[in-house]
């Protein structure tokens, strides 16, 4: 009684917070110092047509670095909990699992579905691509295309939650893509301006795929960075819960 109690108040509580968000909320009149210099200065000093991107990848690189650490420690911590559960099903079921191997079935997958995935799984990954390349030019990024990247392994493992995926390979690429994204980084305070100032590569023409510096390179790892995450936690899974069923 008393739990139920406390979870409808937080929901009032939370109520009582939107409602004044909503019914007092007031529009700026004019953008804030910050925001006014973003707007007037991205095109000229960073050369990405879009903003945000400019905004997310050079002017405030760091909190994009936090980001992506945060992700990768999430996917790290997924794949040790998973982990630690699957050697205890492991060695709880050892004395039974010969005699229930008999039962296990590989899962039955349509053909509209084993269709659809081979013709999707690369148009997916191409859009993927195309999503973190263009980053500085059209609504997207890295964070935006790798998940598209995951999506097509979801697909995969949808189609066929036995299909084996290389636990090395998603590391290499997660790995790789991340130091690369530092190193950038790096280069960018001692031949730049700063850390992951885009300025490494001339800016070329504001509007053309060949501008913006390195944020198209940057947004590339960063694509490629987060699709490996998001594909290891998703594998992890599919594995645990493959190998609980077997168990049973």
């Amino acid at each position: 009684m008393t739990r139920r109690f406390f979870v409808v108040l937080l929901l009032l509580g939370l109520i009582a917070i939107f409602a004044n968000l909503l019914f007092n909320y007031a529009m700026d009149s004019e953008l804030n110092q910050t925001a006014r210099y973003y707007a007037k200065h991205t095109a000229t000093d960073i050369g990405a047509a879009n903003i945000v991107t400019a905004i997310i990848v050079t002017y405030r690189g760091l909190d994009t670095l936090g980001e992506v650490t945060v992700l990768f420690l999430t996917a790290s911590i997924i794949g040790l909990v998973l982990a630690r559960s699957k050697n205890k099903a492991q060695a709880d079921a050892q004395p039974t699992q010969r005699s229930n191997q008999h039962k296990t079935r590989p899962f039955p997958s349509g053909e509209l579905l084993t269709t659809g995935s081979d013709l999707l799984v690369p148009l997916i990954l191409l859009l993927g691509a195309y999503v973190f390349i263009n980053g500085h030019l059209t609504p997207g990024g890295g964070f935006q295309g790798g998940a598209i990247l995951a999506s097509a392994a979801l697909l995969l493992l949808l189609t066929n939650p036995s299909r084996h995926f290389s636990h090395q390979l998603i590391s290499k690429v997660e790995s790789t893509s991340g130091l690369i994204f530092i190193v950038l980084g790096i280069l960018g305070i001692f031949f730049a301006g700063g850390f992951l100032d885009n300025r490494l590569l001339p800016t070329g023409t504001l509007g053309s795929i060949f501008s913006a510096g390195i944020i198209p390179v940057i947004y590339s790892f960063i694509g490629l960075k987060v699709g490996a995450e998001f594909t290891s936690m998703m594998i992890n899974l599919a594995e645990t819960e493959k190998k609980q069923e077997k168990n049973k």
